[in-house]
């Protein structure tokens, strides 16, 4: 039998980032699913259920903590893992997005691509179900 792929989101507002996220993350076996802001993220979350969720804060139409509220508000969104990837390292967004069960937080400046999907890939071996 061979192995489950695993499905990740990416939501991002940034072309040329989603594009070579996407990229990155096919070529590391990935089903990958994109969305450029957070209503359309929030939709494809909830009808794809990914195991991971790489999610931007500053996106158009609904914000990325605002999605994660919401996302978490659905039963179906407290076990999807979520890595908030942002330009600007706000500690009050810091802390809202781990309240809100975020894996982990990125400042898009401070990382390179191998250590989003080391990232991404630690996140998997770990059991995750949000209980707030």
């Amino acid at each position: 039998m061979a192995d489950k792929r695993h499905k990740i989101l990416i939501v991002e507002d940034d072309e040329a980032l989603l594009e070579i996220l996407s990229d990155r993350f096919k070529g590391e076996g990935f089903d990958v699913f994109v969305a450029k802001d957070g209503e359309q993220g929030l939709q494809m979350a909830l009808d794809k259920e990914p195991d991971v969720i790489l999610l931007d804060i500053l996106m158009p139409k609904l914000d990325g903590l605002s999605m994660l509220k919401q996302l978490r508000a659905d039963e179906r969104g407290k076990k999807m893992r979520v890595i908030v990837t942002t330009n600007v390292n706000d500690s009050k967004e810091v802390h809202e997005a781990l309240a809100l069960g975020a894996r982990d937080f990125l400042v898009k400046s401070d990382w390179i691509l191998s250590d989003l999907v080391d990232s991404v890939n630690r996140q998997l071996e770990e059991p995750f179900r949000y209980v707030g």
